[in-house]
């Protein structure tokens, strides 16, 4: 990680995840629970709430905190004023929020970049490969995962275009990448799930923890009615297939292969 300041680059679009948002993705896990009975199961890391304030243009990004700071703040007093009256519990430190963030505005700042330009300037410049990695999975996507048991942000090939102002005509091979085996965070639908021994092997085997909570992973059979619909949607022109060999010391290894609506296969992920 030496030099690791030189190497990274932040688009002046990207908006800024407050602890308030974090604050507020928890609250609002509780106030599912007691009303639905049920929550999504976020990571708590602030994500929706963020994406929230993006879709109400009342976010604020990168650029915001690099320019007028009197104006940053009394916007950011304003976001921080409205999740308050929605929030009554909610404490936010706002002088010190502002404070923290000053200092963090000044130390970004070098690497603070027009991230469509720089984009630009990537694909029309010298001859290079670029890749783009996608976070999360296909079935997340806030248009077309399982909704609502999904992230806020698009997840599938269309988060190129979106996420980097890149035209579609310069997305060129998409490559997916799935495992042996199907696993899900939190709550959602799952068809090929494995409540038994097999899910608990694939689960220790695999090493199947979330990354940001540590949650343990459900696992089942590999889904191909999801593998199919992901295709439908992000054209792969490839796939790499992973995990394969936690899989050896199983002597039969089923597939998911079709999907059954009131008694009639279906040919479409529901």
């Amino acid at each position: 990680l030496k030099d690791w300041e030189k190497r990274l680059i932040i688009s002046d679009r990207a908006h800024i995840v407050f602890d308030f948002h974090q604050a507020v993705d928890g609250l609002q896990e509780v106030q599912r629970q007691a009303q639905e009975g049920k929550n999504i199961g976020t990571t708590k890391k602030g994500i929706g709430p963020t994406y929230s304030s993006k879709a109400a243009r009342t976010g604020l990004r990168i650029c915001d905190l690099l320019s007028d700071f009197d104006e940053f703040s009394s916007r950011f007093k304003n976001l921080a004023q409205q999740y308050k009256s929605m929030f009554p519990t909610l404490e936010i430190d706002t002088e010190g929020q502002l404070k923290k963030l000053k200092g963090y505005a000044e130390k970004i700042r070098p690497m603070v970049r027009d991230g469509v330009y720089f984009m630009y300037e990537a694909l029309h410049g010298s001859p290079k490969k670029i890749l783009v990695e996608g976070a999360n999975a296909a079935l997340l996507d806030i248009d077309f995962g399982t909704y609502p048991f999904v992230t806020s942000s698009n997840c599938t090939v269309g988060g190129v275009c979106t996420g980097l102002g890149v035209p579609p005509q310069h997305v060129g091979d998409v490559y997916g990448v799935v495992k042996a085996y199907t696993t899900r965070v939190g709550i959602g639908a799952f068809p090929t799930e494995q409540i038994n021994e097999i899910g608990d092997l694939l689960q220790s085997r695999g090493h199947e923890w979330g990354v940001t909570t540590g949650r343990k992973r459900r696992c089942g059979w590999l889904d191909l009615v999801i593998l199919k619909y992901a295709h439908m949607i992000n054209g792969f022109t490839a796939l790499a297939l992973t995990k394969l060999d936690i899989l050896d010391v199983l002597d039969e290894i089923k597939i998911g292969v079709a999907y059954k609506l009131g008694g009639k296969r279906i040919p479409y992920f529901p």
